[in-house]
């Protein structure tokens, strides 16, 4: 189990270099200016956004870029939803013995029912956030969420656009920031699970 703690650690550890490195390659190929440089660093950790390669040079290493980092991303998030369940299915288990039920051992049921519904506070929660910054109805907002934690992505709505955020509002930043990560590792938990689940069928 310990081991599998420091594998995780450490694929936390080298994303997050990847995604450091990645932007100061971007911001060497892509600033124009120095008022740009930490708008491109910004958005190429937090990936998403209206910023495009327009060099030639950044769209020959956005391919190589995304080659290595895509499989590099799921790796990670697999591995941290595999200690996410382990540590729900920990939950569970004293949960049944504190209710003194004689079945203690928690089923992938109970554990998708735990990820799944953390899942959605995640998504009602952030949508909250989301609909009172950027000022969208809620429906908007929970399906920003939803595009966003399941990495679809389609681009139609994108936070932190308005009013310069980016650079005026770091604690929104890093509450984007963590809702993404957060969001993301939750899902891969639950997404863990259902292919455990189909596997063993």
């Amino acid at each position: 189990m310990r081991r599998q703690n420091v594998r995780t650690l450490s694929l936390v550890v080298c994303t997050f270099t990847y995604l450091l490195i990645g932007a100061a390659v971007f911001d060497a190929l892509e600033s124009e200016n120095e008022a740009n440089r930490w708008k491109v660093i910004k958005r190429t950790i937090l990936r998403y956004g209206h910023s495009t390669p327009k060099t030639i040079p950044g769209k020959a290493f956005t391919i190589c870029y995304a080659v290595a980092g895509i499989p590099l991303g799921m790796v990670m998030f697999q591995s941290i939803g595999e200690r996410l369940n382990k540590f729900t299915s920990i939950i569970i288990k004293k949960a049944k013995k504190l209710f003194g039920l004689t079945n203690t051992e928690a089923t992938d049921v109970n554990q998708l029912m735990v990820t799944g519904t953390l899942s959605s506070i995640v998504m009602t929660v952030g949508a909250a956030v989301f609909s009172k910054y950027e000022g969208w109805n809620y429906i908007d907002s929970f399906y920003y969420c939803f595009i966003t934690l399941t990495t679809i992505g389609f681009g139609d709505y994108v936070a932190l656009q308005k009013d310069n955020a980016l650079t005026t509002k770091p604690g929104y930043v890093a509450i984007s920031l963590v809702f993404i990560l957060f969001g993301l590792t939750v899902l891969a938990s639950s997404i863990n699970l259902l292919v455990l689940r189909f596997m063993t069928m």
